[in-house]
């Protein structure tokens, strides 16, 4: 039987936006409106919308990069908004996220080595051979070698980095991890090869993906239920053969009848 490894319930989040022409007026934007999701574990739970529809937002506040108005944040039974700093660390151990941007994300005056291993020696995880062991490991499980641990960022193409992000997020064996567009700042044809690798490494490490996209062309390759968000608001949600089948709001069928090739679909 399966299982909800990670619940949100009711999150609510604004921000105030300037307006007017000197800026000097404010307006309340609310980026996630009353939003409730639930994460299968070993499952991949992909949330769409275009930019600007509080996805990205909502993956922040997941993870309590953001701090929320309202709403609960439960994982392991826990609700992550009310932990202390030291809970939330421990927590945060198993909940790890992979950026959209593989270069901006990654320090570039850090070795790839030093950038891998970081989490293990924040959360003093076996001793220092013990590290390098597990840093050295996770880089030839995503396709790079034990050499590569010396090089920094910019010597690599932008699919290495994001491999390099990749074993970032892995190297400490989450349970869940969020992907904020990992595949959208690269080349069609390395998009399906990181798609692959993250499907492996989910059946592998028994991971829980939250996938976040703007692309459902990309997220039907790997998600196995779509929530649908569209300013702030979730409209629609349901398994990947519901969504693309039979899509029940209007606004997914426009992202449907968006992606090259495929034809409108009636209600």
């Amino acid at each position: 039987m399966t299982s909800a490894i990670l619940v949100a319930n009711h999150l609510i989040k604004t921000y105030t936006q300037r307006t007017g022409k000197f800026g000097f007026g404010s307006t309340l934007v609310k980026a996630l409106d009353d939003v409730s999701i639930s994460l299968t574990a070993g499952k991949t739970l992909a949330v769409v919308g275009e930019s600007g529809s509080g996805k990205s937002t909502l993956a922040r506040c997941l993870l309590q990069l953001q701090p929320l108005d309202s709403g609960e944040v439960l994982f392991a039974g826990q609700d992550l908004a009310k932990l202390e700093a030291a809970a939330l660390r421990l927590a945060r151990k198993n909940l790890q996220m992979i950026f959209q941007d593989p270069f901006a994300s990654l320090n570039p005056r850090m070795r790839v080595g030093e950038i891998v291993g970081e989490g293990l020696l924040i959360h003093s995880l076996g001793t220092s051979v013990e590290q390098q062991r597990k840093v050295v490991a996770m880089l030839k499980r995503v396709g790079l070698s034990e050499a590569d641990m010396q090089k920094y960022p910019h010597e690599f193409s932008g699919g290495q980095r994001q491999r390099v992000g990749i074993a970032r997020a892995l190297v400490l064996q989450p349970k869940v991890v969020v992907c904020d567009e990992p595949v959208s700042a690269l080349d069609v044809s390395i998009q399906a090869q990181i798609l692959l690798l993250l499907k492996e490494l989910q059946a592998e490490m028994a991971l829980s993906y939250l996938f976040i996209s703007h692309d459902l062309r990309v997220v039907r390759h790997i998600a196995d239920d779509i929530v649908v968000m569209h300013q702030g608001k979730v409209v629609e949600q349901g398994s990947v053969v519901d969504i693309y089948q039979q899509p029940q709001h209007e606004y997914t069928r426009n992202l449907l009848a968006a992606i090259p090739g495929k034809k409108a679909v009636n209600a």
